[in-house]
């Protein structure tokens, strides 16, 4: 059942320097044709069947010797779906840093989904997270706007859509079947240190409402789409990946509010749904039960109060919040199958995990959860896809999502005008030698800047002592909110410092959630752009040259 928005059957009026699709794009590439669940069940062995339960994780910059060790896995294990991740460096710490030499990523990611299925009796299934795009994990492709810049938009489900369906196809295009996305936390805690930025923001109606728009553009590829983190990560302070977040609401708390685009998008037929790593006691009625070891919660709300019959998947197994409590190898495998999880995803013992299962689990078990995911895999594999008229270059896309996404959050176009007769100083607060920022400005007015990476900032201050206007460019190194989002103690000392005595307008190539670091109270316009993509400093430079209007609005709260 397809997933329904009226806003998003409405393709954008205007697609500008769209790619056209040839017909050959109406058949997907390296998805290869699965046999029927009737046939599979007859046909698989019990073990076969739990193996294909199992996701580890790959490695696009792996070793030829891991590499070997995975392919052996898949054929001595009969394992059933991999999970890509960049490196095993960044896997570990769930950040991928980008590498502008590494041009190769995508061809290596793309032959080593080639000789992985090659090694497989049964195609894999193949997953990734691309939130916004390859980019997350894969080098030098194509990068689109967290979801937080994409909550700033007003009504523009239909541009959501073409995220989704860019997203999608290059996804498709690179063998891949299963976008661990979206994100559908919704964000009410601005000290979240690992959501934040992936979430549309933290209002219900528009994270569901969005969601559904980016859902709707992969099916239009054929991606399945995944729900994450049930029951919901967003109003938390601590990172699953080191420690268990703990959320003390009420079950009809939760019902109301962070269980409700979960269940909207259930109700509409989503593929699949993430179990995060959280301590929900209301759900799970014990003190530090994770929820996706959780029967309560995965089987009694999820399946049984919220009628969800599609595969759910883990969070990574990995993860200390889960991995720490079961040293026997195995253990937590069986524990999380047990528990509902229909996928172990990053399971990192899985002979001996497969061992448990087959040796503890119910063949109704068994049989309930390889049907779910059999299931899924034919969906997947076996579509064909319409050759769509247009596509969005990645460009024009991420063109026309700075225009409609570039928010005011304090000031008024009066202060820019009085900047531009008046005159002023350009500083930029960043860890790049070159913007395009105060570039495009200079086209057409004259002024003095001054970069951090250049001069320092005790020079920036002697420099700036006599002016009276100042506009700061502020290019946060971090998206997380973890050391003041990267900002140094220098720099934050020179912000406060700047917007104390000066008359400052601060543009924010960032996180919106860095304003909770600053004291803007005494700024005269702040102006958050949300990305620092070439477009998006470009399209906040026409902003300050009075050539745009900024058409966003803060998804979330800023104090």
């Amino acid at each position: 059942m397809a997933i329904v928005c009226a806003s998003c059957h409405n393709k954008p009026k205007e697609v500008a320097n769209i790619k056209t699709a040839t017909t050959k794009e109406a058949k997907p590439k390296n998805l290869n044709k699965i046999s029927s669940y009737a046939e599979a069940t007859q046909k698989l062995s019990t073990t076969e069947k739990i193996g294909q339960l199992f996701m580890p994780a790959a490695y696009i910059n792996d070793t030829e010797e891991e590499i070997v060790k995975l392919e052996q896995l898949i054929r001595e294990q009969n394992i059933g779906a991999l999970c890509f991740f960049k490196s095993r460096i960044s896997a570990a710490a769930n950040y991928d840093a980008k590498n502008k030499n590494d041009t190769l990523s995508l061809s290596k990611l793309k032959s080593l989904i080639k000789r992985y299925q090659k090694a497989a009796k049964y195609p894999l299934l193949i997953a990734i997270d691309a939130e916004w795009g390859l980019a997350m994990r894969v080098d030098n492709t194509p990068q689109y706007p967290y979801a937080i810049t994409l909550g700033a938009m007003q009504n523009k489900d239909a541009l959501i859509y073409e995220v989704g369906k860019n997203i999608a196809k290059d996804c498709r295009e690179a063998g891949i079947h299963w976008n661990l996305a979206p994100v559908v936390d919704i964000n009410n805690n601005p000290n979240n240190p690992v959501i934040g930025y992936r979430s549309y923001g933290e209002n219900k109606e528009l994270v569901t409402k969005n969601a559904i728009a980016f859902v709707n553009g992969m099916q239009n590829q054929g991606i399945i789409s995944c729900l994450k983190h049930f029951p919901g990560h967003g109003d938390t302070a601590t990172d699953s990946h080191i420690g268990l977040p703990v959320i003390n609401k009420s079950k009809e708390a939760l019902l109301a509010n962070e269980l409700y685009p979960f269940q909207q998008l259930i109700n509409n037929g989503v593929e699949s749904v993430m179990i995060g790593h959280l301590a929900v006691p209301a759900l799970t009625e014990e003190k530090n039960t994770p929820t996706t070891l959780s029967k309560k919660t995965i089987k009694g709300l999820l399946r049984g109060e919220m009628n969800f019959n599609n595969v759910v998947i883990s969070d990574a197994l990995n993860m200390k919040s889960v991995s720490k409590l079961y040293p026997v190898k195995g253990e937590l495998e069986w524990i999380a199958f047990d528990a509902g999880n229909d996928v172990l995803c990053f399971a990192e013992n899985p002979k001996e995990g497969i061992a448990t299962i087959l040796k503890n689990a119910t063949k109704q078990q068994i049989e309930e959860s390889f049907k779910r995911v059999w299931q899924l895999k034919e969906k997947a594999m076996n579509i064909v896809i319409s050759p769509s008229k247009s596509y969005y270059t990645a460009k024009s896309l991420n063109t026309k999502l700075a225009t409609e996404s570039l928010t005011v959050v304090k000031g008024n176009n009066n202060t820019i005008s009085n900047f531009k007769s008046d005159g002023f100083v350009g500083i930029e607060i960043t860890n790049n030698k070159e913007n395009p920022f105060f570039y495009t400005v200079k086209e057409e007015l004259k002024f003095t800047s001054y970069n951090t990476t250049k001069t320092t900032i005790s020079k920036i201050k002697e420099a700036v002592k006599t002016e009276e206007n100042v506009v700061i460019a502020l290019y946060p190194p971090s998206i997380k909110p973890k050391n003041n989002f990267g900002i140094s103690n220098n720099e934050l000392e020179l912000l406060t410092n700047l917007m104390t005595t000066k008359n400052v307008i601060l543009y924010v190539f960032g996180n919106p959630y860095v304003l909770t670091k600053l004291d803007t109270s005494n700024a005269k316009n702040v102006i958050v752009a949300y990305q620092n993509f070439p477009v998006f400093q470009e399209n906040a430079a026409e902003h300050f040259l009075n050539k745009v209007d900024a058409k966003g609005k803060l998804s979330v709260s800023i104090n």
